[in-house]
């Protein structure tokens, strides 16, 4: 049952410091934020720590309106102050099957904000037990990991959910009990969405197979949660011992994660996006070249490796140049005080009379040739890279450099165009070097 002293319990265990924190809670008028906004009032007599955000969508006609009078009304009885969003024309409209998503990033977006300009710890919210089995069901229908299936995380870096281990009956009971007002939101009851549809036939069904089914089924989560943490302490015991860093991009050896089991290949491929087992299965299938693009990174398949780069450093070589102007003064040109990347060492030898100012430094463009040294005839730098073997990531980070008359000097670090190449005759030489 579902007590004062009960829910105090379980904001010290989620916060040992509970009562020196200030909190928002989130209220909509419905039966759970009701009680979670009462049961926070009677933990903060007064309400001095405590503020109150409420959305009208304006989505339900008059009854939208009623709920946000509803929660107004309580906390003006309570005294704590409430922020109020009202949805206009200007918040856009949701495209057709998305209004859960357009409503979850409207109140998100205003809860944040808040937090940020009131310097609050925590937004509260009045998940419950129940909303912890649709999640599971939903993310089990999915093909989640074992993340998914631990469901709701009761605590987040500014989020509390202290409500989860208690069910929707256990929330009714303690409103009629202290005669909490609260208003139905009906369209809850229709089939609309996915979580309308387990909450209305799948969850009563799974309840009438036991009377402490969802007691049990939160005992089972308790326990999946432990075996997670067990289990990513092993994952990234074995992430660390087949992977490493190259200037910023994460390189896996895939024959080892191949030899690992799938499990273990999604826990880590998941940390980088990658959540989907037929996605997953074709990375492990696919040959050199290959890419693979999630919310986060891109995936390249180099030979025996899998190259992770984040997608906002990804893909640097569009329209990128660096101009290297006239260097009369000097006989070398460092190409490292032009860029920011580490670079062999190298050192290649021009004839200063031949060689056009100013220098660029680019990327590959479609059609580059040049004749490199220790080679007879031209060759397509494309062609080069293939004969190099360079993996995907590598021949992005490649500089090309060329004169003003864009004729190619040579491929950094790797050869040096010969065409203007210093001789044994050569009286002024242009050093170009790392």
């Amino acid at each position: 049952m579902l007590s004062i002293e009960r829910f105090k319990a379980e904001l010290e265990r989620l916060c040992v410091d509970f009562r020196e924190k200030k909190y928002l809670l989130a209220v909509s008028g419905g039966v759970d934020s009701m009680v979670l906004a009462s049961l926070f009032a009677e933990v903060f007599q007064g309400g001095a720590q405590l503020f109150v955000a409420h959305i009208n969508y304006h989505l339900r006609g008059e009854d939208s309106n009623l709920d946000q009078q509803l929660v107004e009304a309580f906390c003006q009885e309570k005294n704590i102050p409430v922020y109020l969003y009202s949805v206009s024309n200007g918040d856009g409209k949701p495209a057709s099957g998305s209004i859960q998503l357009w409503a979850r990033e409207l109140r998100y977006r205003f809860f944040y904000s808040l937090l940020e300009e009131h310097r609050i710890d925590y937004l509260v919210t009045a998940h419950h037990l129940g909303d912890q089995l649709e999640t599971f069901i939903i993310n089990l229908s999915r093909g989640s990991g074992i993340k998914g299936l631990c469901g709701i995380p009761s605590k987040g870096e500014n989020i509390l959910r202290p409500l989860l281990n208690f069910t929707k009956e256990e929330l009714y009971d303690y409103a009629e009990r202290c005669s909490i007002p609260y208003r139905e939101d009906k369209s809850n009851k229709k089939d609309d969405y996915l979580r309308n549809k387990i909450r209305n036939h799948i969850s009563p069904l799974l309840s009438e197979l036991s009377p402490h089914f969802l007691n049990n089924f939160n005992k089972s989560l308790h326990l999946l949660s432990q075996a997670k943490t067990f289990a990513e302490g092993k994952v990234d015991e074995v992430f660390n011992g087949l992977s490493h860093t190259d200037r910023g991009d994460i390189v896996i050896n895939k024959t080892k994660l191949v030899e690992e089991s799938p499990f273990v290949q999604f826990e880590i491929l998941k940390n980088f996006g990658f959540e989907n087992l037929t996605e997953i299965e074709k990375i492990f299938s696919s040959q050199t070249g290959a890419v693979f693009i999630s919310g986060s990174h891109y995936l390249f398949i180099n030979r025996d490796e899998l190259i992770l780069q984040e997608r906002n450093d990804a893909h640097k070589q569009e329209i990128h140049e660096i101009v290297i102007e006239d260097a009369a003064h000097t006989n070398t040109i460092c190409i490292s005080d032009y860029i920011d990347e580490p670079l062999p060492a190298f050192l290649w030898k021009f004839d200063a009379h031949r060689v056009k100012f100013p220098l660029k430094l680019r990327r590959k463009n479609t059609g580059d040739i040049f004749f490199p040294t220790g080679m007879k005839g031209r060759k397509k730098v494309s062609k080069f890279f293939k004969d190099e073997k360079l993996s995907t990531i590598e021949k992005q980070r490649i500089w090309i450099l060329t004169d003003a008359d864009a004729e190619v000097l040579g491929i950094i670090p790797h050869r040096q165009d010969r065409r203007k190449q210093a001789r044994e005759e050569t009286q002024n030489l242009l050093n170009i070097r790392d």
